[in-house]
């Protein structure tokens, strides 16, 4: 899969650097995997949660953390929306939420 974007990731590191290394895991983890359908993505990530319309949580760090990305499998594409702690993810809505 081709993740976009990694900046995202890094801007969220930079503030909070204990989520540095789990957010490069996923990314590394994301980049290599070729998923075609979310079965296949709750068979690698058992807690992720599946919202429809290609739209995936992941916990990041044990759950201290969210991710919020829209999946496009036809085309191979992780789109960061969102990465936040919870108190931010609860404010958004991840169905829709979009990076400004």
């Amino acid at each position: 899969m081709r993740v976009i974007s990694s900046s995202t990731l890094r801007e969220f590191w930079q503030t909070h650097t204990d989520a540095e290394q789990a957010l490069r895991a996923w990314y590394a983890e994301v980049a290599a995997a070729i998923w075609t359908q979310p079965s296949e993505i709750k068979a690698s990530y058992r807690t992720a949660s599946l919202l429809g319309n290609g739209r995936v949580v992941f916990n990041i760090k044990g759950n201290r953390y969210r991710l919020v990305a829209a999946i496009h499998y036809e085309h191979q594409i992780v789109y960061v929306k969102f990465v936040g702690t919870h108190s931010q993810y609860d404010q958004i809505d991840a169905g829709s939420v979009d990076l400004k």
